[in-house]
């Protein structure tokens, strides 16, 4: 029978704590969130050995037990509650070797929890490079625990490690800061009132906002023979704290530690002169986006069509296959088209997820958060307001939930209601396919015309959650007073496998997600399409066949008029000719009004509820594409004209058609006045630049 070992990894950001956490569990992992909140929560499994199987729980980054943010504050609770399900036999402290110093800090601060604690260096393959010699036999002295040199470059370290893991129990729990040094009588007079306590564990109670099983603040505020200090007192005691960590550390580095600068051969530097200047930073920038654009197009167009002509396939064998009734349209119009929809955009998605990934493991990503940095404050946001901004790409949810690093309520309060404008990957789809309708397949001055065009849109959404900040700063009257840090990693070659692991497991989880929404929507877009009230839904054929009786109209041509007749009569018809009126002057009729109310659950459920619409009652089984290029007005002109398209391209690129994202900005504000006035302003601006859009163009 299996142990089972629970392992917590904890680290600082860029130190390669994911990497590690990709080298011991590959793809079984998952993604879900701690309970009562929506930090993200990463874990998953590998066998140590034959006996040991271990959990691995990757920690969000954090420099020190000194909560600052909420991902910190999650860490500390972990690891005060030995109560807690997730509460680890042992951690691993991911260091790197370039900035041991300041990694120490959070080591030391672990061990003096009485935790069983491990301590990787990771990149020690670029100790050469860097000119950096390590004692690691003496470092392991002075700091009491086992130290493993990693490499996940070259896979080197993570067989040792797991053998560490698995005699964690050999592993000394001996604090290495006397806690009395700093005040002798105040932590005397603690540790007695409290004797069966780890006295680290009492401060981090007292001076964090932090509970752990029955000993809580209230309890030690409560006991008569300890009076706890006033805050500015306690935060005193907290600096003198990390002084004499950094004393101890400073120390141990001295002897174990040794840098020859002269040894080094570091081209960071060179590279960062171009790569962060003023000029030439953003000229590199945009024209990596457009390659990126460029390249999401031109590579997947093959893998796009085969998908398309695959899903039409299926729909056609399974009415051919199956006999006919209810079940078997469900399957063809309803199900396989509305799931087509949003598969076909899987190449592209993986390949956008791709680009980012490259992006993060070279280090580049850091640069453009610092080069962004520079013009955003004069809009009345945060230097730190550009990580959001930026993970808007990937979705508005992980990035609402980023501004949580943000300290100034106000400018946080400002990134969350901008943040929806970034084009997130859900409103790829709706892209995609109607780039593809309205603009030719050509190049301009070498230049894909289609991929310009998607990175406009990009830069578009980018532009309007810079415009819309300038305008909400003079509403809330901001003053920025709030300064911008942040870490520049070293550069490096992209890991293969943490690329694959991250493509998969975002393509994924995108496709899982929407995949389940878009199903659910066209079951239900299927049975108000297929049923109506009234003898004009259940009496269409005789209707239709009755007022053209004087014609001579062939068999496929009256198919299609009673076909378009009880669509038009169904309870989506019913629907979408209601709210016609309201979207005639867009350019939209009632079909593209029902995708619009649809896509509110997620915004690439429009392209699935088109082919489910599309799909009802045809025999002729196409890809979505060519339906949507076949559809044609009264006055038989195609609806989705350059004018229609573009329309729906700045309505897509302005609303806020996401529920999801309305109620994690209600959690974060903990009102629903915010998700209220984000939903009335978008709208208003989304309805107002198709309406001009389409009201010039055609």
């Amino acid at each position: 029978m299996a142990h089972y070992l629970k392992v917590a990894l904890i680290g600082n950001p860029n130190t390669g704590k994911t990497s590690v956490f990709n080298a011991l569990t590959g793809l079984n992992q998952k993604v879900g969130n701690y309970p009562g909140i929506t930090v993200e929560k990463k874990e998953g499994s590998c066998r140590l050995n034959r006996t040991t199987k271990a959990q691995i729980l990757d920690l969000p980054g954090t420099y020190s037990l000194n909560a600052s943010s909420m991902d910190e504050s999650v860490v500390i609770e972990l690891l005060l509650n030995r109560n807690d399900k997730d509460f680890p036999d042992v951690a691993v402290v991911i260091t790197e070797v370039e900035n041991l110093k300041r990694n120490l800090l959070l080591f030391t601060q672990i061990k003096d929890l009485e935790i069983p604690t491990l301590l990787v260096i990771n990149m020690s393959d670029q100790m050469k490079r860097k000119g950096i010699s390590l004692e690691v036999e003496q470092l392991q002295q002075q700091l009491g625990t086992q130290v493993i040199l990693t490499s996940m470059r070259q896979g080197e370290g993570i067989a040792e490690l797991k053998e560490a893991l698995v005699n964690y129990r050999q592993l000394p729990t001996v604090p290495l800061l006397d806690l009395n040094s700093i005040d002798n009588d105040y932590f005397s007079r603690l540790q007695k009132t409290f004797p069966s306590e780890s006295l680290y564990k009492l401060w981090l109670v007292i001076t964090q906002d932090v509970n752990f099983s029955s000993l809580a603040r209230n309890r030690i505020q409560a006991a008569t023979d300890f009076q706890v200090q006033s805050d500015a007192v306690l935060k005193r005691m907290q600096q003198k704290e990390t002084i004499k960590r950094y004393q101890i550390i400073n120390q141990i580095l001295k002897q174990a530690y040794r840098v020859d600068k002269g040894a080094a051969r570091d081209l960071r530097s060179r590279i960062d002169r171009v790569l962060i200047h003023k000029i030439w930073g953003y000229v590199f920038f945009f024209g990596l986006l457009l390659l990126i654009f460029q390249s999401i197009y031109d590579w997947s167009s093959v893998p796009m069509e085969f998908i398309d002509s695959l899903f039409a396939q299926m729909s056609q064998w399974v009415n051919a296959s199956l006999p006919a009734g209810l079940f078997t349209s469900l399957l063809a119009e309803g199900v396989i088209p509305g799931l087509g929809g949003i598969v076909i955009f899987i190449p592209q998605i993986a390949f956008l997820f791709f680009f980012i990934s490259l992006l993060e493991e070279s280090g580049y990503m850091s640069r453009v958060v610092f080069l962004m940095d520079r013009g955003l404050r004069r809009f009345g946001l945060s230097g730190k307001s550009v990580i959001p901004l930026i993970s808007g790409t990937a979705c508005a949810i992980p990035a609402v939930m980023a501004t949580r690093n943000i300290e100034n309520w106000k400018e946080r309060l400002l990134t969350i209601l901008v943040t929806p404008f970034t084009t997130c990957s859900a409103r790829l789809p709706v892209y995609l396919i109607l780039i593809s309708l309205v603009i030719p397949e050509q190049t301009i001055l070498g230049i894909n015309a289609q991929g310009l065009m998607l990175m406009g849109l990009y830069l578009l959404g980018f532009a309007m959650a810079l415009f819309s900040s300038w305008v909400l700063k003079r509403y809330f009257k901001t003053q920025s007073k709030s300064y911008f840090v942040v870490e520049m990693p070293n550069y490096k070659l992209p890991q293969i496998k943490n690329v694959a692991i991250t493509v998969i497991e975002k393509t994924k989880s995108f496709v899982t997600e929407a995949g389940k929404i878009i199903l659910a929507f066209s079951v239900l877009l299927w049975l108000l399409a297929s049923f109506g009230p009234g003898d004009q839904f259940s009496q269409a054929e005789a209707i239709v066949t009755e007022a053209h009786l004087n014609q001579s109209l062939e068999d496929e041509v009256l198919e299609s008029k009673i076909v378009a007749y009880r669509l038009e009569h169904s309870y989506i018809g019913i629907l979408g000719k209601t709210m016609e009126p309201l979207i005639r002057p867009l350019g939209y009729d009632w079909k593209i009004g029902i995708a619009l109310i649809s896509s509110f659950a997620a915004r690439e459920v429009f392209v699935g509820s088109l082919a489910t619409i599309y799909s009802v009652g045809s025999e002729e089984e196409t890809p979505i594409k060519n339906r949507m290029m076949q559809e044609k007005r009264a006055n038989g002109q195609p609806v989705f004209d350059f004018a229609t398209g573009i329309s729906l391209m700045l309505f897509y690129a302005f609303a806020m058609q996401c529920m999801s994202t309305l109620a994690i900005v209600k959690k974060e504000t903990n009102s629903w006045r915010w998700p209220m006035l984000q939903l009335g302003f978008m709208t208003f601006i989304a309805y107002l630049s198709a309406l001009s859009a389409y009201q010039i163009l055609s």
